[in-house]
């Protein structure tokens, strides 16, 4: 098959990496497929834009894979400039794709949201040229904006994205949700009149286990604390951001803060950081911020964690389920998780990865961490074995392969 895949954010591992459609790129293509990224010039989240000038796209090939890079608007942060890039990228996006589509015609596109703009437009792409679209949903937009920005529902610009949203859900050809919930999302929207349920597929977020293999033994961090071997280390990878909640974790800290055996290191960035930061060393917390690292170097730190944290902020849309992009590298560096929000289908749950619990207060955190710091080594090492293993489940070359059955399944359909 010819596979275009169109995701504003489908960064390349070496940029930052929202790196779902990286790795699936990577192993369709080693099974025989040929594979083409569009994606946005603004790399989320840095300062890159790999277009300097007024060209419209550039190819490039990042990692193995070919991106097309479509020129977008430079923006910092969520105000008006990203909401321009957001609006202006599909209708350059479209450009780039009638060009591409005069010299070889894909076979499927595979879009993913969000954004609900790039993927209504990949859509309509799809249908006036007649090739069959695949709709992905990795974040139930608007869904999560009311949710998170406390925004009413009865908004007339969130009554108008809901309606886009239905359309796109209506008109794929085939969805994948990244949560498993995604059905009983359409459902308790009333949706499922018109969107066909039987055509709604779940495939979740993964890891690299080779890559992560690889990783460990080429990329090594000097951090003095991280190899530590005389304390606990708890470790938190990923945004600091109001819907990471860390203050919850620094709450438990307060409950450590006594116990020099026990050591919380967080590293990633956000808007949260610096508040954080200045409040864990006024009051002498064992935690230390470590900034944001590179992708590379991840396995090598969580390998060293003696427990890995998932901290969320609660919301009623977790009862669709959670696929976060952290939770599969915890797996693969088999060592327990603990997580601060139990959600319907539960991954740790589940398989018996750690413990998911919602803590009343930061002793009950506090207590939940030290089960961890005294528990029976042959308990301790059943998690670790269990992470292992579950880890090989959510490996993106076994997901990949469900990615082509669905794609085969469209191209055949048609």
């Amino acid at each position: 098959m010819n596979i275009w895949i169109v995701n504003h954010y489908a960064i390349p591992p070496s940029m930052g990496g929202l790196v779902r459609h990286y790795y699936f790129s990577k192993y369709l293509q080693k099974k025989g497929h040929t594979v083409k990224i569009f994606t946005s010039s603004k790399i989320h989240n840095t300062d890159i834009n790999m277009i300097k000038d007024r060209s419209l796209y550039r190819e490039e090939m990042e990692d193995g894979v070919e991106y097309t890079f479509v020129r977008s608007r430079d923006y910092k942060g969520n105000g008006m400039d990203r909401v321009v890039n957001m609006m202006d990228l599909p209708f350059k996006t479209w450009k780039a794709m009638k060009l591409f589509y005069k010299k070889q015609k894909p076979d499927v596109i595979y879009t993913s949201s969000p954004d609900l703009f790039v993927a209504f437009f990949a859509l309509r792409f799809g249908r006036k040229y007649k090739i069959p679209v695949v709709v992905e949903v990795r974040d139930l937009w608007p869904e999560s904006i009311v949710e998170y920005n406390k925004i009413s529902r009865k908004n007339p610009v969130i009554q108008i994205l809901y309606q886009l949203e239905k359309w796109i859900y209506k008109k794929a050809d085939q969805l994948i949700f990244t949560m498993e919930g995604g059905k009983e999302y359409i459902c308790d929207k009333g949706w499922d009149k018109v969107v066909d349920l039987k055509k709604v597929n779940h495939v979740n977020n993964g890891v690299d286990l080779e890559e992560f293999e690889e990783n460990y033994k080429k990329y090594q961090i000097e951090d003095p604390d991280l190899m530590n071997d005389s304390t606990f280390k708890v470790i938190y990878v990923g945004s600091i951001r109001q819907v990471n909640n860390l203050g919850t974790l620094v709450d438990a800290a307060r409950y450590l803060k006594d116990d020099k055996s026990i050591q919380i290191l967080i590293y990633g960035d956000g808007t949260e950081k610096k508040k954080l930061e200045e409040e864990c060393n006024a009051n002498n917390l064992n935690v230390k911020f470590k900034g944001r690292v590179e992708k590379k170097y991840i396995p090598f730190i969580l390998s060293h964690s003696d427990l890995n944290v998932i901290n969320v902020r609660a919301a009623a849309l977790n009862k669709y389920g959670c696929s976060w992009n952290k939770l599969f590298e915890y797996m693969a560096s088999s060592k327990p998780i603990l997580c601060n929000l139990p959600v319907k289908y539960d991954l740790i749950k589940k398989y018996h990865l750690g413990i998911t619990r919602r803590f009343a207060d930061g002793e009950a955190y506090k207590n939940a961490i030290l089960k961890f710091v005294n528990m029976d080594k042959k308990e301790y090492e059943q998690y670790c074995r269990n992470s292992r293993e579950c880890g090989k489940m959510f490996d993106y070359k076994n997901l990949a392969t469900k990615i082509e059955i669905i794609l085969q399944k469209v191209v055949e359909s048609k």
